[in-house]
Formats: structure tokens, sequence, C-alpha cells
């Protein structure tokens, strides 16, 4: 249904968050594939959860999409949205593909260590792949669903990715995401959430992210996109 008048539409700029989470983190790892010493099979362990992590992440992000967006942005959008969605959907189609190539090179390399610069490899097409897509998204399709979609429409989008997500993975994945977030924008999106979690999730998440990053990276303040090339 087409939104009502006086009915609040969708606040995007969550997207925006996610969007640099995902860039930052699918941007590290080539590199901490190749660093990677052959036989180190604890820390191809570590590096191996965490790209799996991020990329069932990315699935998640872009079947929700396909799922509840772009049908809400056909069917309201008009010229616009039928001239952009087909190029989101191939764009895609694309990214799925790369991402296939990746997961399924990830899985061999978890046991056996072997074959990094080529996973490295294909994260790197992945991330170029990713990059170009979410970059068209965010000056076309992103103005589209403030027009278009409602902010309890917009709402499902991120009940969708929670749901795929075990739940003791969800701190660790919104302090991800919380990063490199803004104050303004992080409690927006936790506006809906009950008391409890408005106040413990910023500081779970944060902690969680730290942690992890630590483990990950090497450090709790892994670099942020403004200084990666």
């Amino acid at each position: 249904m087409p939104p009502t008048v006086n009915e609040p539409m969708a606040d995007v700029r969550d997207m925006y968050m996610a969007h640099a989470a995902l860039r930052r983190e699918f941007r590290l790892l080539p590199q901490l594939i190749r660093d990677v010493v052959p036989g180190d099979t604890a820390r191809a362990a570590v590096v191996g959860a965490h790209a799996d992590l991020v990329c069932r992440v990315l699935h998640t992000h872009h079947e929700g999409e396909d799922v509840l967006l772009w049908p809400k942005l056909l069917d309201r959008g008009g010229e616009e949205a039928l001239s952009i969605v087909p190029v989101m959907e191939t764009q895609h189609q694309s990214i799925d593909r790369a991402l296939d190539r990746a997961t399924g090179l990830l899985r061999d390399w978890r046991t056996s260590e072997r074959g990094g610069e080529e996973l490295a490899d294909a994260f790197e097409v992945l991330l170029s792949a990713l990059v170009a897509h979410m970059a068209t998204e965010e000056k076309v399709v992103l103005p589209l669903a403030e027009r278009h979609v409602t902010a309890a429409e917009w709402r499902e989008l991120g009940e969708h990715g929670m749901s795929a997500i075990a739940k003791r993975d969800l701190p660790l994945t919104f302090g991800m995401a919380m990063y490199e977030g803004d104050p303004e924008v992080i409690k927006a999106v936790l506006s809906h959430a009950p008391l409890p979690v408005r106040l413990l999730i910023p500081v779970l998440g944060r902690r969680r992210y730290a942690a992890h990053a630590r483990h990950v990276h090497g450090t709790s303040r892994p670099a942020r996109l403004g200084t990666l090339v």
C-alpha cells in the first residue's frame, strides 16, 4: 500500500552507517587473509570466522532489499524507480556471484590454509562490485526511499537483518556499524527499541567490536574509511 497522508517517511541515514561498516571490513579483509602465514591454523580460524560474519551480514542486507525494498519502489517510484531498480537487481546478482565464489574459497581455506592469495583476490573482486553498487544506491536509491517508503516499512529492513544474525552476534554487528556511525543516527536507530536495549546496546556494542577488532585487526581502532585507499 502507498503511504498515507502525514505518515512519517523513512530515515535512511542508518543505511549510510551500514554501508560504511561493510566498506571498511571488506576493504581490510584481503590483506588480513594475505597476512596469515600458511600453516597458522589458529590465525586462519580467527580471520575466517570474521570473513564469514561479514559475508553473512552482506547477504542478509541485500536479501532484505530484494524482498522488502525493490517491490515498493517499483510500485511507487514511477519512471525513476523503473530505471534504477533493474540496475540494482543486476548489481545484486553480480555481487551474489562474487560472494558465492569468495565464500566457497573461504570454506576450503579455513580447513587447509591453502589458496590464500586466490581467496584474497576473490574478495578484491567482491569489494570492487560492492563499492560501485553502494555508491549508486546512496546517490539514487536512498533519495527515492525517503520519498516513497514509510518509516515503519524501513524498520522492517533492519528487523529482517537482525532476524538472520545469531543473537550472540547482534551486539557485535551493531558495534561494527556504530564504529564510524553518527551518534544521532545511532540514537534514531534505537529509538523504537525497549529502554534496556537503548541503554545497553551502545555500550555493549562498542565493547564487543573493540574486543573483536583487537582479535582480528590487532587494534581496537582499525583504519577508518577516510584513511583507507
